[in-house]
């Protein structure tokens, strides 16, 4: 499935959460941290009063909070507003 996202909606592909800590110890997945860190799969238009910042492999800080999460080809991805992402990681 393609989709495109809508107005200043984008979006992002989570970073997989860490399994194991650097001390060897293996995090259950009721244990780990929903990841803050993804990249951009899609982008839409902008709006009138906001224009369309983030492209297509930009890689994102988000909030804790921020979007909607879906299952897409069995995937889980993130659909949220351009507003919702913190920064830009060069």
């Amino acid at each position: 499935m393609k989709l495109k996202p809508l107005a200043d909606r984008v979006i992002i592909q989570p970073t997989a959460a860490e399994e194991v800590t650097a001390s060897g110890i293996y995090i259950p997945d009721s244990a780990k941290e929903k990841p803050l860190r993804g990249t951009v799969l899609a982008v839409g238009n902008g709006t009138k009063d906001e224009e369309m910042v983030l492209k297509e492999g930009d890689n994102v800080l988000y909030g804790k909070y921020a979007g909607t999460e879906l299952d897409l080809d069995g995937d889980k991805v993130l659909i949220m507003r351009q507003s919702e992402v913190l920064a830009v990681v060069e």
